[in-house]
């Protein structure tokens, strides 16, 4: 565990969150996408990504709620009316460096668009949003 751990740390600060939670991806028995991430997380307030947005935690809990965001516009825009690629993309477990990049991403823009008078303060931050995902404060 120590070596998966500390390959990570120079691929997070030379590459991508992406690519150090690749390197942690199942290296590590019994330690999940959770471990791997709640890792990275921690590792990213110190040494920050050198391309792409920061860490953040990714478990069961975001993704359920991701995973009935996805499912709602699925069935709005037609794209997913079963909401089966929403249940494949955000399923509990095991997920793959893709699925966390689009979580990454997906966390930075909604936090770009959240500050509206009133709602989000004007310097919301991905992790605060991760934090409503949490708290169900946002769904």
């Amino acid at each position: 565990m120590d070596a998966a751990l500390a390959r990570a740390v120079p691929t997070l600060s030379e590459h991508s969150a992406e690519a150090a939670y690749a390197g942690l991806r199942g290296i590590v028995p019994g330690f999940g996408p959770w471990f791997s991430t709640t890792f990275l997380y921690f590792t990213g307030r110190t040494i920050p990504s050198a391309t792409g947005p920061q860490p953040l935690v990714l478990d069961r809990i975001p993704a359920r709620r991701l995973r009935s965001l996805a499912q709602a516009v699925g069935r709005e825009t037609g794209h997913d009316p079963d909401g089966s690629i929403a249940n494949w993309v955000w399923r509990d477990r095991n997920w793959s460096p893709h699925p966390y990049a689009v979580y990454l991403s997906f966390m930075e823009v909604a936090a770009s668009q959240a500050p509206t008078p009133g709602t989000w303060l004007p310097d919301t931050s991905p992790d605060l949003l991760e934090y409503a995902l949490f708290s169900a404060s946002w769904t």
